[in-house]
């Protein structure tokens, strides 16, 4: 996936120059096995990233409006960095004492600059008065500076890639006057999945996440199950992806993090079910249904948006489904008060200013009260017809009843066996529960 993407075998995180394990002795065999490892991993990469995604953006001016590379402070030393991370910030000229923070995670191929320039996150910094630290990977970790999400070395808690992150909103705290009960995290496909395995191993740390185009915690352990993860993506019960979180951080009481979703509903890189199996996860672990208790849509191009509300009426999760479009980060460069980003490189969309939202959805711009819904409280029904191999691979079908047949999510209907040749129409309402609806959808 490009920002998902499966590394190279841990191993070969050494310095750059240093021989590679077990080159000093052990014979043909093992250097053919550790090799062919990394071409696995490679491959992978290759796959995943596809075409038109070669790493940074173009210096100069960036397309659609945010400036080009905005200053960012790399930061010389943060602390203890057991994942070989790099520290940047960007800092608005103002920054108020014990401002907020917000964590950005890249995506693969990509950078801390690359984000930086095309996020359009620095806009609501510059207007909000907010510290947004970029981390940043390496080849060094990973074949496609992907953050290695998938990876149990770098996704628990004390270890790895997600300690380096957790020292950088320690070091932004002591450093930049940092207010840590207001610190936030977001991420882009591999930085989104990382955004969920730092959520679950630092719920003590993040007040909010908001994960775009990513995965479920504790999806994948290693490079095979990381594909299956991506697409067609896997269902579990609600109760097991919770535990998986409860897990990362045995004792935790919480309060545990507030959540936003995003995906677009065309990504074939990062199977769409994925934004139900994070819903989810994250609203078993605050104990609410699947049901959600809000919806409307939002921006430019009617998102659409579920909401699964607290007792204090406070939205914990969010999801927000993009029509129309790919795998990337959703942006609407221009200059209006809901606008923000660029398209300096593939995988950031022209479609709605997530950035604004997120920062909504996080609290940061000021607004206190829930917003009243944009649309009446029943969200309209939306109609999908496909074989039944993409209902499964959208999200819409599951094969979890076993036997090689397909069943609607949520409702549980039958719709036949698991290929390209059975066709069915499904009715999606309320977000995420599918019927079947053959001829009796618009």
């Amino acid at each position: 996936m490009p920002h998902v993407m499966p590394s190279h075998p841990a191993p070969l995180k050494a310095p750059p120059g240093a021989p590679p394990p077990g080159a000093e002795r052990g014979g043909r065999w093992r250097r053919t096995v550790r090799r062919f490892a990394v071409v696995v991993a490679l491959a992978a990469g290759a796959a995943l990233t596809g075409p038109g995604l070669a790493g940074a953006a173009p210096a100069g001016p960036v397309a659609g409006g945010e400036r080009a590379s905005a200053a960012l402070e790399r930061v010389a030393s943060f602390g203890a960095n057991p994942g070989g991370l790099t520290m940047y910030v960007y800092r608005p000229a103002a920054l108020p004492a014990n401002a907020p923070a917000v964590v950005a995670l890249h995506g693969c191929t990509q950078s801390a600059q690359v984000y930086s320039d095309n996020s359009g996150l620095n806009t609501f910094a510059d207007r909000h008065g907010f510290l947004v630290v970029y981390a940043e990977t390496t080849t060094a970790n990973n074949a496609n500076t992907c953050f290695n999400w998938f990876q149990p070395g770098d996704t628990r808690r004390g270890g790895g890639e997600a300690a380096s992150i957790r020292q950088m909103v320690a070091h932004a705290a002591t450093a930049y006057g940092v207010d840590t009960g207001r610190v936030q995290i977001t991420g882009l496909s591999a930085g989104g999945a990382m955004t969920s395995a730092m959520l679950a191993a630092y719920p003590d740390v993040f007040a909010a996440g908001a994960v775009v185009a990513g995965i479920p915690y504790g999806c994948g352990t290693d490079v095979v199950s990381a594909f299956g993860c991506m697409s067609p993506g896997v269902d579990r019960t609600p109760a097991a992806w919770a535990q998986a979180v409860r897990d990362a951080h045995p004792g935790f009481a919480g309060p545990w993090p507030r959540v936003a979703i995003w995906h677009g509903d065309q990504d074939t890189t990062v199977a769409p079910r994925n934004a139900d199996e994070l819903r989810d996860q994250w609203t078993a672990v605050h104990g609410l249904g699947r049901t959600p208790d809000r919806t409307s849509t939002i921006g430019p191009d009617d998102t659409r948006r579920s909401e699964y509300l607290a007792a204090d009426g406070r939205s914990v999760v969010e999801v927000d489904r993009v029509p129309g479009i790919g795998h990337g980060t959703p942006v609407d460069p221009g200059s209006s008060a809901e606008q923000c980003g660029a398209t300096g490189t593939r995988h950031f969309i022209d479609s709605i200013c997530s950035s604004h939202w997120i920062v909504r959805f996080f609290g940061l711009d000021g607004t206190t009260a829930p917003e009243p819904p944009v649309d009446p409280p029943t969200e309209p029904a939306a109609c999908w017809t496909a074989n039944n191999y993409e209902h499964v691979r959208a999200g819409r079908g599951t094969t979890a009843g076993g036997g090689g047949q397909v069943y609607a999510k949520g409702s549980g209907q039958l719709l036949g066996l698991y290929n390209t040749f059975v066709t069915h129409t499904l009715r999606e309402s309320p977000a995420g529960h599918y019927v079947l609806a053959d001829g009796s959808c618009p």
